[in-house]
């Protein structure tokens, strides 16, 4: 039972995390239609990715971790190495790129406005750092429910 309360958790958790992240493309298309209200945009995504998608990649792994334990899982299981690679990569790349560059967009706009040539450049370099960890997201959801051999 504590296995299946365990995954249960778990598997909300990821909806929470990437589900959250997913929205980013939502709230990013208003802001090329809604100029004037970039920065208050800029920083929810701050928000949401501080106190909501963290946290929740973050119990992930303590979840993920636990879950293998309970169920009997293997660390050297190749489809939890992997994932796990990947997750690693994933934190990486969110601390070393994305963070810098949102809290950079959110200051740059604040000084410069939306519609600057450096807040035009961070804005691609969000968007394509965001593609990346989108789609490492998605590869480590595919390994979790396929469980590939």
């Amino acid at each position: 039972m504590l296995y299946l309360i365990v995954k249960f958790v778990h598997v909300v958790l990821a909806i929470v995390a990437v589900g959250t992240n997913a929205t980013y493309g939502v709230w990013l298309a208003r802001l090329s239609d809604h100029p004037e209200s970039a920065e208050t945009i800029l920083r929810g995504i701050k928000i949401l990715d501080d106190r909501v998608a963290n946290p929740a990649y973050g119990l992930l792994l303590v979840t993920g971790l636990l879950e293998a334990y309970l169920g009997g899982y293997s660390l050297g299981t190749k489809w939890i190495d992997i994932a796990l690679v990947l997750y690693v990569v994933l934190v990486i790349i969110a601390v070393a790129l994305y963070t810098p560059t949102l809290k950079k967009q959110i200051a740059v706009v604040a000084a410069e406005g939306p519609n600057s040539a450096n807040a035009e450049k961070l804005a691609s370099r969000g968007r394509i750092v965001g593609i990346i960890l989108g789609v490492i997201a998605l590869a480590i959801v595919f390994l979790m429910v396929v469980k590939p051999s």
